[in-house]
């Protein structure tokens, strides 16, 4: 795995999709570009976009809306890391 610091367009797919494993996320069987994560106080959904990772925090926000942020892949791991994985 490449340092954390370095820009997530560096890492080759195989190193993201192993990198979301590690942080707990399963992929998803029939949309291979969805990842799903479940933590004690939040749950969510990570799309691995053409430009960017999206996540969407299921029933986190008010009246239990969605809460949706993007993240372009010019952001490094340890930042990207830091904002998905630190919860909404």
């Amino acid at each position: 795995m490449l340092p954390s610091h370095t820009p997530l367009y560096s890492h080759p797919l195989p190193q993201i999709e192993q990198w979301l494993k590690n942080q707990g996320c399963h992929q998803d069987e029939t949309q291979l570009h969805c990842w799903h994560i479940q933590r004690s106080s939040w749950e969510a959904e990570i799309w691995l976009d053409t430009e960017e990772i999206t996540v969407r925090y299921l029933q986190s926000g008010g009246n239990n809306q969605d809460i949706q942020r993007s993240f372009k892949y010019s952001l490094s791991r340890e930042d990207v890391e830091a904002a998905v994985f630190s919860g909404p």
